[in-house]
Formats: C-alpha cells, structure tokens, sequence
C-alpha cells in the first residue's frame, strides 16, 4: 500500500508533529497549519489515510477495517522511523492515533487531540451519529465537500470544496469515506473494543 504524505520544515528538527486527518478529508485539511509549524522550526509529517487524498484507495468497503488503518499508520511511522512525535489528530485520525501513541509509546511524546475519542462500545450513540452513519451508507452520491464544508463554521469557497472533492473523481474512490462511519466501535462486542481499552489503560 502506498502512503502518501506531506513533509515540511527541517529534517533534522529535534521533534516531528504527526498530523493526522479525519473523515473524510485528507492532510489538505492542515494546509494552513502545516506552514506555521514548519516556520517555527517543527519537522511537520501529514499523510493520507488509506483511503484519502493521493494514497491509495481500496475498492471495496470490506477491505478496511479499523484494525487495518491502525496497521498501516504503524507500518507507516516504523518506515519512516518517527520518533519524539507529537500527535495531531482529529476525528479518524484520533481514533487510529490514540492506538497508534498506545502501542508504540516509545516514538510518542505528547498528543494534541480535537474533536476525538477513542471508543469502548460502552453507552449509546447520539441520534446524530445514527443518522450520519446510516447516510454514509446509503446516499448514492457522497458528497465530500459539501459534508466538510457542513461541519464548518464559515461555509467553504466553491474552489476549496473541489480540493477536498478532488482525491475521490467518482464513488469508485469513496469505499473508505463511506465504511468509516461504520467502523465506530458502538457496541461492547465490536472487534476493535479490547484494543481501544488496552489504549485507554495506557
């Protein structure tokens, strides 16, 4: 699997931030940061989830999985030989980061988490998020920008929504935006809750 991702500021930094993206954006969603960090000094590292922007992307829903995502970005961080990182992550990319800081602690110095969690399964989930799952799996059309740009304060530029549009030209390149809602662990016996509580313990 090909990992695409963003480096920025010196490669000799003693620190390097790992930004991490969340559905269903990709590190386009930290082109405004991505400058200030670099500029003070900080190695900044923003890839795209398999799945988003310029990495490659699966054809089919049944071909992700938490667990795989969790993998890859370890794959990813292990390549690259990350170490005295500071987490970035928000939504998705908190929900695999926090994995990601638990089970490789010794790459990880500080996290810095926005609008995140990392689920155990345990109490019930908002009617919101029931309903956004239940479209993120029957719209016939997703529509990538208009979602982001519904989550935003400010609504974006026509211009700004075709960049987050641009990754996915057809559905075809959508199966990961689509399954990641789906992947929320909700219930106790979801396949990724013993690892999410292993997580949390550390």
């Amino acid at each position: 699997m090909r990992i695409h991702y963003v480096a920025e500021g010196p490669a000799d930094a003693s620190e390097t931030l790992l930004l991490l993206h969340g559905e269903p954006t990709w590190s386009y969603l930290y082109r405004k940061m991505i400058p200030i960090l670099a500029q003070a000094g900080h190695r900044v590292i923003a890839p795209d989830l398999i799945g988003f922007g310029k990495s490659d992307k699966l054809r089919s829903r049944k071909d992700y999985s938490y667990q795989s995502h969790v993998d890859w970005m370890a794959a990813f961080i292990t390549q690259l030989e990350l170490q005295n990182l500071t987490l970035v992550c928000q939504d998705w990319g908190g929900l695999i980061g926090l994995r990601l800081a638990a089970e490789h602690t010794a790459r990880f110095k500080r996290i810095t988490a926005s609008n995140t969690f990392l689920p155990t399964g345990q109490g019930s989930p908002s009617e919101a998020f029931i309903k956004w799952r239940e479209f993120s799996q029957t719209v016939p059309e997703m529509p990538i920008g208009k979602i982001v740009s519904g989550g935003c304060v400010n609504k974006l530029s026509p211009e700004i929504m075709a960049a987050y549009d641009a990754p996915f030209p057809d559905e075809t390149y959508k199966e990961a935006a689509r399954i990641f809602p789906a992947l929320v662990p909700i219930s106790e016996d979801d396949p990724a809750v013993p690892a999410n509580l292993q997580a949390w313990e550390i």
